[in-house]
């Protein structure tokens, strides 16, 4: 792995925000919020290269890490890839269906519980997986190598997907430190997908791809300002996934623009035996000839939203409940029917991780889950959740273990499997999702449901394995971003996907980090 430089507060920040303002161009070419669309008029111009790419973002790494913490390691291996996609961009060559593609030639981050099986390492953001070895790349790596994308790099987390404790602040984990909002340096980056919206955000990457488990898409990117997607469960496969719960994991893209972030969800959807069950019934709800025709500016007309009561309204006389207020009217404008003040059945239930049965399950799924991956590398430092509590009570200084603890390991360690008590939170969860946001919608003849993508509200579509787009929405009177979340029933992606990309280009609302200190 290439190392990355310690964190200094000694950097200047003039000279900080001096580089982040210049617009460095290449004949001509803007990197600065480039699209996909971007890099690939310039590649097929001859005005960028891949290999030049890929050096932008390495330097832009090399110089903003060390202050926002985004990227626990660069992959060495990422200029001779890039190179390699020059050459065959030149010559005609490649390789796989997606030859020729959008992601060719694309420089992506992946979180750091997503397997690589190269020179990089899969942790976590933990010490304890430090020098294991993958047996293969993740599913959806995979995908992206066959698409031609280049792995940049793996990016931070909350550590162990912000399953190790309650107290462990959202962004920070053992191998990398605590990552920071690039808005407002002070600010929480929400997690756990925390270093993979960083650095989209802060133009690290062209493209980022997290994970969620409850939130951890949804709540980073409306945090940091980008567009995230997660997934129905099983679109995307979890094989080589560092698990928190098989049954409501899902893998998806962490991007600046609804655009991006669609051409990046068609390379990594589809069938995967290495997760053979999840992926075999969502396969279903894929559509021939991909999701970017979904990519519908006029995607707001006729559809039927649904408003949820007590989210939007506890806001009011702040400035986020004005801007949405704005938001509702330019839906409104573009052809959209919004339904206000719906109220999901027993919605405080399903908002509270105790009472809906959602911890119950996950400890014990996470445990099992766990033990199967790490027995199932090549070769670790540890094979099962036992010798991880033991790793961190040993090094107890570098995993913060005073500080923070690992209350939610110790609990899912006092688990023995899948019980009375789980199959019951199972059950519940899945009768809270169908008299819930099943039933309202089908009530309402809905296409969406508008919600706040904050931690608890993405339980909502969590725990049922539903889809959900979050968007960028607008700034606070400090500046901290905070996005807008459309979620929908199993398979509903195209229905997202044009009211996510219509509502993006009718309100325009991304701008590019100013890395303010308050």
């Amino acid at each position: 792995m290439a190392p990355l430089p310690p964190f200094s507060f000694s950097f200047s920040f003039s000279i900080l925000i001096l580089l982040l303002l210049s617009n460095i161009t290449i004949h001509g070419f803007e990197f600065e919020e480039a699209t996909i669309e971007n890099i690939h008029q310039a590649f097929n111009n001859n005005t960028l290269t891949s290999k030049q790419l890929v050096q932008y973002y390495l330097d832009r790494i090399n110089s903003l890490n060390p202050l926002l913490r985004a990227v626990i390691e660069v992959n060495p291996a990422a200029l001779g890839r890039a190179s390699r996609a020059d050459s065959e961009r030149r010559t005609g060559g490649g390789r796989g269906e997606f030859r020729g593609g959008l992601l060719h030639g694309i420089p992506v981050l992946v979180k750091d519980n997503i397997a690589t099986r190269d020179q990089l390492n899969t942790t976590a953001g933990s010490l304890a997986l430090l020098g294991s070895a993958a047996a293969r790349d993740a599913g959806v790596v995979r995908r992206l190598r066959r698409a031609g994308a280049v792995v940049l790099g793996k990016a931070s987390l909350s550590e162990w997907a912000h399953f190790r404790d309650f107290a462990i602040p959202s962004g920070w984990c053992g191998r990398s430190g605590q990552g920071r909002n690039p808005y407002v340096l002070s600010a929480g980056p929400c997690g756990s997908s925390s270093g993979s919206a960083i650095a989209a955000a802060a133009n690290m990457a062209a493209v980022t791809v997290g994970t969620e488990t409850d939130g951890s898409i949804i709540c980073p990117s409306a945090a940091n300002s980008v567009v995230g997607i997660k997934p129905t469960v099983g679109l995307t496969s979890r094989a080589g996934v560092i698990p928190v719960s098989p049954r409501q994991d899902t893998i998806g893209p962490i991007c600046r623009t609804v655009s991006d972030a669609v051409h990046v969800l068609d390379a990594i959807v589809g069938y995967d035996p290495q997760d053979a069950e999840a992926t075999l019934a969502a396969s279903k709800y894929i559509p021939q000839g991909g999701y970017k025709q979904f990519l519908n500016i006029e995607g707001l007309k006729g559809k039927r939203l649904g408003i949820l009561k007590g989210f939007f309204e506890n806001q009011r006389n702040s400035v986020q409940y004005k801007v949405f207020e704005k938001h509702f009217s330019t839906m409104r404008e573009r052809g959209a029917v919004l339904i206000e003040n719906l109220e999901i059945a027993n919605v405080s239930i399903i908002l509270d991780a105790m009472q809906s049965g959602e911890l119950v399950a996950l400890l014990a799924e996470f445990k099992l889950s766990l033990g199967i991956y790490l027995e199932q590398l090549p070769s670790s430092p540890v094979r099962s959740l036992a010798d991880v509590i033991a790793f961190n009570k040993k090094h107890k200084i570098k995993e913060k273990l005073k500080e923070f603890g690992q209350t939610i390991f110790l609990m899912a360690q006092n688990t023995s499997g899948i019980g009375v008590a789980e199959r019951s939170a199972i059950s519940r969860m899945a009768q809270l999702s169908m008299e819930g946001i099943e039933r309202l919608m089908t009530k309402n003849k809905l296409d969406a449901i508008i919600v706040t993508p904050d931690s608890t509200a993405t339980s909502i579509l969590a725990i049922g394995g539903y889809p959900g787009i979050s968007v960028p929405a607008g700034y606070d009177q400090y500046g901290v971003p905070f996005g807008i979340c459309f979620g929908g029933l199993k398979g509903s992606e195209p229905k997202l996907i044009e009211i996510s990309y219509a509502f993006e280009q009718a309100t325009l609302v991304r701008e590019p980090p100013l890395f303010k200190t308050l």
